[in-house]
Protein backbone atom coordinates (compact mmCIF):
# COMPACT_ATOMS: atom_id res chain seq x y z
CA UNK A 1 0.00 0.00 0.00
CA UNK A 2 2.39 2.66 -1.14
CA UNK A 3 1.47 6.35 -1.16
CA UNK A 4 -1.54 5.89 1.17
CA UNK A 5 -1.74 7.48 4.62
CA UNK A 6 -2.42 4.85 7.30
CA UNK A 7 -4.32 7.33 9.51
CA UNK A 8 -6.44 9.42 7.13
CA UNK A 9 -6.53 7.12 4.10
CA UNK A 10 -5.35 9.91 1.81
CA UNK A 11 -4.16 8.60 -1.56
CA UNK A 12 -2.95 10.18 -4.81
CA UNK A 13 -5.49 12.28 -6.71
CA UNK A 14 -5.43 12.92 -10.45
CA UNK A 15 -5.79 16.17 -12.35
CA UNK A 16 -4.22 18.28 -15.06
CA UNK A 17 -1.11 20.37 -15.52
CA UNK A 18 -2.35 23.52 -17.26
CA UNK A 19 0.16 25.63 -19.17
CA UNK A 20 -0.14 29.34 -19.90
CA UNK A 21 -1.51 28.39 -23.34
CA UNK A 22 -4.17 26.25 -21.58
CA UNK A 23 -2.69 22.96 -22.81
CA UNK A 24 -3.62 20.17 -20.42
CA UNK A 25 -1.61 17.08 -19.54
CA UNK A 26 -2.54 14.53 -16.91
CA UNK A 27 -0.73 14.48 -13.56
CA UNK A 28 -0.99 13.04 -10.05
CA UNK A 29 -1.27 15.02 -6.84
CA UNK A 30 0.63 13.00 -4.23
CA UNK A 31 -0.11 13.22 -0.49
CA UNK A 32 2.56 14.61 1.83
CA UNK A 33 3.62 11.23 3.25
CA UNK A 34 6.39 10.49 5.73
CA UNK A 35 7.51 7.24 7.30
CA UNK A 36 7.63 8.10 10.99
CA UNK A 37 8.44 6.10 14.12
CA UNK A 38 6.08 6.67 17.03
CA UNK A 39 6.85 5.54 20.59
CA UNK A 40 3.92 3.55 22.00
CA UNK A 41 4.15 3.61 25.79
CA UNK A 42 1.57 0.86 26.33
CA UNK A 43 3.49 -1.62 24.12
CA UNK A 44 6.91 -0.28 25.17
CA UNK A 45 8.19 -0.18 21.58
CA UNK A 46 8.36 1.95 18.45
CA UNK A 47 5.73 1.61 15.72
CA UNK A 48 6.60 2.70 12.18
CA UNK A 49 3.71 4.31 10.28
CA UNK A 50 3.42 5.91 6.85
CA UNK A 51 1.43 9.05 7.62
CA UNK A 52 0.60 12.35 5.99
CA UNK A 53 1.20 15.69 7.69
CA UNK A 54 -2.49 15.81 8.64
CA UNK A 55 -2.20 12.28 10.03
CA UNK A 56 0.61 13.45 12.33
CA UNK A 57 -1.63 16.27 13.58
CA UNK A 58 -4.43 13.78 14.26
CA UNK A 59 -2.00 11.61 16.26
CA UNK A 60 -0.94 14.69 18.25
CA UNK A 61 -4.59 15.49 18.98
CA UNK A 62 -6.03 12.03 19.75
CA UNK A 63 -2.94 10.20 20.96
CA UNK A 64 -1.09 7.29 19.38
CA UNK A 65 -2.97 4.60 21.35
CA UNK A 66 -6.44 5.57 20.13
CA UNK A 67 -5.22 6.05 16.56
CA UNK A 68 -3.54 2.62 16.62
CA UNK A 69 -6.78 0.94 17.71
CA UNK A 70 -8.59 2.63 14.79
CA UNK A 71 -5.88 1.53 12.33
CA UNK A 72 -6.02 -2.05 13.57
CA UNK A 73 -9.84 -2.02 13.41
CA UNK A 74 -9.57 -1.05 9.73
CA UNK A 75 -7.53 -4.19 9.08
CA UNK A 76 -3.99 -2.79 8.88
CA UNK A 77 -1.31 -4.94 10.47
CA UNK A 78 0.75 -2.67 12.74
Amino acid sequence: MSKVCMVTGKRPATGNNVSHAMNKTRRRFLPNLHTHRFWVESENKYIKLKVSAKGMRIIDKKGIDSVLTEIRANGHKV
